[in-house]
């Protein structure tokens, strides 16, 4: 039987004493965030955490089994709660450090680099932007007085469905949805997968309509769709001028993405193997064949409490039969 640990830092100081730790990465947030609640009775006075955290601090956590730890989360402490019973400690990845103010600033027929330079430029940072196609891709983007970079970096992930995010190298990254590739992990019902609600779906079986809503240059309000109605309606609300070409892409790869044969839901999991976002997933069923494959992890919730460490993954599309 495996014994868990864990080894938190947060600023100059490592926590003794924990109740729980929630993580959550996904492909459709832009900050990925930890929660780690201490447990208030053991310290007495909670009241003075000032003393010893606060916003801005770094934050590094690691565990997993026999003191082989793992890295599960780096950032930084955004907001402290405090209540009678505990102390809740939030926190949110290297896209913490956008949360800076931004010259404002209007574009016209601009592309999502022209954006995203003008956010890597204000910050200090180093942009890889992978993302455009030809043409522009907003008709009008409009950086108000009071936005900060991570407004807009937010604007950018609405409209795009991409995948933003920081790297250890102060470089910020802007890519398309779903194309990033992570590592690779395997999961088999006989062996590691505890919980399922997978589902098995056939694509002829999807009828699935992508309902992309937006606005042009001039105002006025445009539409594109992907798919076929009938069945589920998958919708997208662009609430900035977008060019239609753009809004097209965006329901085509949405539907793209969506529409598969394969198995939908998560399966939930121990502490290992351990899996981030983007990472192929093999799903193995020596029982149905015919249903196993390599998926794409569109999120992992990772949580850490006296019960235990579980994952929770949820899977997206299916990328190859084996």
């Amino acid at each position: 039987m495996y014994d868990i640990g864990y080894d938190i830092q947060i600023g100059k100081y490592r926590l003794g004493l924990l109740q729980s730790v929630e993580i959550n990465k996904s492909v459709d947030l832009l900050a990925q965030t930890a929660v780690i609640v201490l447990p208030g009775v053991g310290y007495n006075q909670t009241l003075d955490h000032e003393q010893y955290i606060k916003a801005g601090d770094p934050v590094t956590i690691k565990f997993g089994y026999d003191d082989e730890l793992v890295t599960e989360f780096e950032g930084y402490v955004r907001r402290i709660d405090t209540d009678d019973d505990s102390l809740t400690i939030n926190c949110e990845d290297s896209i913490y450090l956008t949360r800076k103010a931004i010259a404002p600033k209007e574009f016209v027929n601009c592309k999502v680099r022209d954006v995203a330079a003008y956010c890597a430029k204000t910050l200090g940072f180093s942009l890889d932007c992978t993302i455009d196609t030809e043409g522009h891709y907003f008709d009008k983007f409009t950086i108000s007085p009071n936005d900060t970079v991570f407004n807009v970096l937010s604007k950018l992930k609405e409209a795009t469905k991409g995948q933003i995010y920081i790297t250890g190298n102060n470089r910020l990254n802007v890519h398309p949805p779903y194309i990033q590739k992570g590592g690779d992990v395997v999961y088999n019902f006989a062996i590691n997968i505890e919980v399922s609600s997978l589902k098995y779906r056939n694509e002829s079986d999807r009828l699935l309509l992508v309902v992309a809503n937006g606005v042009g240059a001039d105002g006025k309000k445009i539409k594109a769709t992907a798919g076929k109605a009938g069945g589920d309606v998958d919708k997208i609300d662009v609430k900035f001028p977008i060019s239609q070409k753009a809004l097209q892409q965006l329901a085509n790869n949405q539907l793209k993405y969506k529409s598969y044969t394969g198995y939908e839901g998560n399966v939930t999991s121990w502490l290992i193997p351990y899996v981030e976002p983007t990472w192929s997933a093999r799903i193995v069923d020596k029982d149905y064949e015919y249903k196993e494959g390599v998926y794409y992890v569109m999120a992992v919730k990772t949580e850490l409490s006296e019960s235990g460490g579980v994952r929770t993954v949820e899977l997206g599309r299916r990328l190859a039969m084996k």
